[in-house]
């Protein structure tokens, strides 16, 4: 076998960052007694859709903060063909808590017919941020939406935090405040491409948040968003139940799947990762409705900033190892960036992202998790197909996905204190590769 392995690295000990390594030659394989990680393209599995992160308003009021030279930097590293090459981001339907506070796109009580409904809240930083990522990925970026709450007049509550339900006489101007939206994005360029029907509906938050059970999610969806999107003319809009964490995953999308009548309007499920891992069922549902997509819609490090954590970046790599070895068909982080605090958040709700703003000094400041993720999306294209791979060592994480271009992308995860050298085998040949200890690798051929 004649094929050179090209490698590209990240390692927390050699300062490495998504570096290119001198080629491999493929050779004969080694003895058994070498760890090895097999690939093998006969065996095909799901197509990928694409990676990205989340256009918020916390993330475009941060943007524009910093100077016009690194805004172009941080298109270009997340949106650029030099860059990750972002195909699939997120953005919010009415407020989130990465908002600059709560607001609705109609907030005219008893307004069923939606007569005062408006974007222009948007029009001021999110949807400039959202154009000025379509201006350098062009044609390949697409955009899902979620709602965190109705406007606080749908509510039983009588207001958009601290959870609440949609009282049952406005389901339906809800259903159309969906399609509303969807109209008013396209009306500015911004094609949607999918949605979900809530975000976290089983989490009452002291921020944007609004509860349902299985069987309401069922219902709204089955008697009033389902048909009226098709009513509206968007049967092409992906729906998504869930978007909510692996734990419940499996039992939420039963009480919906299981209904045929729900069921014919949803595309797939969403996920997230914070409370518990739980990879399991994220395959669970896989099984029972292989017919429906499975979808990673958010994940960040919680807590603040986490300013050069190394453990980020290894978060994030083993969660998209295995979701994506569990038949998920796109992996979606949260906010884009944020600022050296770690927001801003209406309700101090901090967290972290890849990429974080100094705005004080103007300064971009690359995390571990911005590295490890371009170990992805930078290698594996949408429309790649995952292929059997198969690990000797539990330390060697491995998932791998040929493209449409042919190319091979193979990407290795060490988070142990060891280095491991290895096989990877393909056909008859094998190429030696050092894994070096908390370092990831992307290998193509």
């Amino acid at each position: 076998m004649s094929s050179v392995l090209k490698i590209c690295l990240t390692s927390e000990k050699s300062g490495s960052r998504l570096a290119e390594l001198t080629p491999v030659e493929f050779g004969l394989q080694p003895g058994w007694e070498q760890p090895s990680i097999t690939v093998d393209a006969r065996f095909r599995y799901q197509k990928i859709e694409g990676f990205g992160g989340a256009f918020t308003e916390a993330a475009a009021s941060t943007f524009y903060k910093m100077s016009p030279k690194n805004r172009a930097a941080i298109l270009e590293a997340y949106f650029g063909d030099g860059g990750h090459g972002y195909s699939l981001c997120r953005t919010h339907i009415n407020s989130c808590d990465f908002a600059l506070g709560n607001y609705a796109y109609d907030e005219t009580e008893g307004d069923t017919e939606l007569k005062h409904f408006s974007i222009d809240r948007d029009r001021k930083a999110l949807i400039p941020l959202i154009k000025a990522a379509q201006a350098v990925a062009g044609e390949r970026l697409k955009l899902f939406a979620s709602p965190w709450s109705p406007p606080a007049w749908m509510k039983t509550s009588g207001a958009m935090n601290c959870g609440g339900k949609l009282k049952a006489e406005y389901r339906e101007a809800w259903a159309k405040y969906y399609c509303r939206y969807i109209q008013a994005y396209r009306m500015e360029g911004i094609p949607i491409w999918g949605l979900t029907v809530q975000n976290e509906p089983e989490a009452t938050q002291t921020w944007d948040s609004c509860i349902y059970t299985g069987e309401e999610e069922r219902d709204f969806v089955r008697d009033h968003l389902g048909p009226t999107l098709h009513r509206f003319g968007m049967s092409d809009v992906r729906l998504m139940i869930w978007d909510h964490n692996r734990d419940r995953m499996f039992e939420r999308a039963k009480a919906v799947l299981d209904d045929p009548e729900a069921a014919k309007y949803v595309w797939g499920t969403a996920f997230h990762w914070y409370t518990s891992d739980c990879f399991e069922n994220v395959q669970r549902v896989h099984d029972a409705w292989p017919d429906k997509q499975l979808l990673f819609s958010e994940g960040c490090q919680e807590g603040g900033p986490h300013l050069g954590e190394w453990s980020m970046g290894e978060r994030y790599a083993r969660s998209m190892i295995q979701d994506l070895n569990h038949w998920t068909v796109a992996w979606v982080d949260w906010n884009l960036v944020l600022d050296e605090t770690g927001g801003p958040n209406h309700v101090g709700n901090l967290c972290s992202a890849p990429i974080i703003c100094d705005t004080q000094r103007d300064e971009v400041l690359y995390q571990s998790s911005y590295y490890y993720i371009g170990h992805f999306s930078r290698f594996i294209q949408p429309g790649a197909e995952r292929i059997l791979c198969a690990s000797t060592r539990d330390e060697l994480e491995s998932t791998a996905f040929i493209n449409p271009d042919g190319t091979t992308a193979v990407v290795v995860l060490n988070r142990s204190n060891l280095d491991i050298p290895f096989a990877l085998k393909h056909g008859p040949g094998a190429a030696t590769v050092q894994s070096p200890a908390h370092s990831i690798l992307t290998l193509r051929f």
